[in-house]
């Protein structure tokens, strides 16, 4: 009795299996999915800072969108503002995998400009 009970049972875990299977591929494909947001808004943020410390000691604008975009996803936005004597960077971007998604990471950072001491040479004399 016991050798047909087992054989009965038989099906039920491959139908169970059969069920279980693509919920925990779309489980992991979901977490993988969640890590690449995460990464590419930690880039965002990086990409932010660094922008706003360079366009703070005043660089060229062409220079700090070339640092933020070093740092930033690929394809990012990137927009440099001056706000009397702050600065503003914001990046803007698509997360990798997401192409299809209307979905995008947006950081950005704000700092003070940094005061230029213009060094006067006195004449000795």
């Amino acid at each position: 009795m016991r050798r047909r009970e087992r054989t009965a049972d038989q099906g039920f875990v491959t139908a169970e299996s059969a069920m279980v299977l693509p919920v925990l591929v779309m489980f992991a494909m979901a977490l993988v999915w969640g890590l690449l947001v995460v990464a590419a808004q930690i880039q965002c943020v990086d990409a932010a800072r660094t922008g706003a410390r360079a366009a703070a000691r005043e660089d060229p604008t062409e220079a700090v969108v070339r640092v933020v975009r070093d740092t930033a996803p690929r394809d990012a936005e990137v927009t440099v503002a001056r706000e009397g004597d702050r600065v503003r960077v914001v990046v803007v971007a698509r997360p990798p995998a997401l192409h299809g998604l209307p979905f995008e990471v947006r950081e950005e950072a704000v700092a003070l400009v940094e005061a230029t001491v213009e060094a006067t040479v006195g004449e000795e004399g």
